[in-house]
């Protein structure tokens, strides 16, 4: 008998769990009793909604289904926006739609049904094909009847190169959202992994996500954000202090962009100083090189503080609890983070360009130069570290340089003197000479004996100096959530 119940539960684990196609999942929504809601779809075609009308008894679970193709018509329904692509367009399709299915039929069937709406706004490939291929899409429902409102909102980009296919794979991945919102979502990860059921990545990168409402009170953004990456839906994914979820293209869209990589463990007084030297010098580069028209504000540049997958998984798995402590220091010092999947630089560069035409600049220490310059990390490439650099350089990039300072010494290495290998050091050479490597000279040499690991240390044996390596609101943090070792009562803090 044990055995046999053993055999049920398993059985039943694996129907949970496996990959139904889109046309069963369609159905099974079609024929589910309590859902019952509205399709609200611009651009592409009503590639959602078609899926519910073609599997069949679609009576049973769609109340309206819309399309707002004209400007002037989606904003007498929803209000005016700047675009209508983006999350603001969205999120007033989806307040909307969800408010006239409460007012119209909750009075005659509330009790027995769970109310949706699922909307999207999608730009897919135009006629000439010189557009970007990217949209929203939501899920504003109850999860139960009669109960308070959760919501998933996705960014993705379609990746097929003809119209037809980005169509078809929109309204899959559409299905995939109502989908796990309607039977998944108890298991947000498990959400996210189903996504691309019946996609791959090569049609589709999904790369934000934002779980709100009841059934997601418990939900961490920021850990979503790095599953989305860690599962291969996304290269990369952003966020900003306050920990909400940020969409590249509405940060990054025309605006000069600085980062800087390191592990973070913890934000030292060099990581902070590193970041605002390069920025100083990149505003001061960016007004002379395009002086500003007389009253215009000053350069925007956005600051990206970058942990890779590769420094996460260091020790083989992601720590969530070192990650979360991470992400919480650099939101106490006001930072934008981002979490990629590109070791290579030449590769983080490719993907920044995919948003921004304005100028980019990378900020790092001597020892990351020197790492920059070694020949095995290019193995991949046919044409190796040239062809790295023929990336790399190939747009508005430039590089800025902190030094290394020598604690025997006090002697300081820069651009200038650091030793590079014999293979690499005419290469070296002919960029600095071209001007996309610069030394900093605007740094703050009172810093320059802090090391990381140093600190960590310190912290774990009970030195309590420390505490004047890192900013203020770090040490706050690190005390308060008593990190790495740390045993100081926050009440100490002066």
């Amino acid at each position: 008998m044990r055995n046999s119940a053993d055999a049920s539960a398993k059985s039943a684990a694996c129907n949970e769990t496996a990959e139904l196609s889109t046309h069963e999942k369609a159905l099974k929504i079609n024929l589910d009793p309590m859902r019952y809601g509205t399709f609200a779809e611009i651009g592409a075609g009503q590639e959602v909604a078609r899926w519910f009308f073609r599997v069949g008894a679609a009576a049973g679970s769609i109340s309206k289904s819309i399309s707002a193709y004209d400007m002037a018509v989606s904003d007498a329904i929803y209000g005016r926006c700047k675009r209508y692509v983006s999350r603001e367009r969205l999120q007033s399709m989806l307040d909307l739609e969800h408010k006239l299915n409460l007012e119209r039929l909750r009075p005659m069937r509330g009790d027995t049904t769970a109310f949706f709406v699922f909307a999207d706004t999608v730009s897919a490939r135009n006629f000439h094909g010189t557009n970007e291929c990217h949209g929203w899409m939501g899920v504003k429902y109850q999860a139960h009847p009669r109960d308070e409102d959760s919501q998933i909102l996705i960014h993705v980009r379609m990746l097929d190169h003809e119209n037809s296919l980005q169509q078809e794979a929109l309204g899959i991945v559409g299905v995939n959202l109502l989908y796990a919102a309607c039977f998944l979502h108890h298991k947000p990860e498990q959400m996210l992994e189903s996504l691309l059921d019946n996609l791959s990545t090569d049609r589709i990168e999904i790369d934000m996500v934002e779980f709100s409402g009841i059934e997601f009170r418990h939900v961490d953004n920021r850990v979503m954000s790095l599953r989305l990456v860690q599962l291969g839906l996304s290269s990369a994914a952003m966020f900003g202090p306050c920990g909400e979820v940020l969409q590249p293209s509405e940060i990054l869209r025309k605006r000069p962009v600085l980062v800087e990589r390191g592990s973070f463990r913890p934000v030292t007084r060099v990581n902070i100083d590193m970041l605002e030297s390069a920025h100083a010098r990149f505003a001061a580069e960016l007004t002379q090189e395009r002086p500003p028209e007389p009253g215009a504000p000053p350069v925007q540049i956005v600051d990206l503080m970058e942990i890779t997958m590769r420094n996460l998984l260091v020790t083989g798995k992601i720590d969530l609890k070192d990650f979360l402590a991470r992400v919480d220091m650099l939101a106490a010092a006001g930072k934008t983070v981002l979490i990629s999947d590109y070791f290579e630089y030449y590769r983080l560069a490719a993907w920044l360009t995919r948003y921004t035409t304005e100028p980019i600049a990378l900020t790092m220490g001597l020892s990351s130069l020197q790492d920059l310059f070694k020949e095995e990390f290019y193995n991949e490439l046919e044409g190796g570290i040239l062809e790295a650099f023929g990336k790399l350089f190939t747009r508005d990039l430039r590089i800025y340089v902190y030094p290394l300072k020598d604690p025997a010494t006090g002697a300081l290495t820069k651009v200038e003197n650091v030793e590079m290998p014999e293979n690499v050091r005419a290469l070296y050479r002919h960029i600095v000479h071209g001007g996309s490597i610069r030394q900093l000279e605007n740094f703050n040499e009172s810093v320059l004996h802090i090391f990381s690991r140093d600190i960590l240390k310190r912290i774990k044996d009970g030195d309590p100096s420390w505490d004047q390596m890192v900013p203020s609101e770090i040490a706050d943090v690190i005390r308060k959530r008593q990190l790495f070792g740390c045993h100081e009562a926050q009440e100490l803090v002066l």
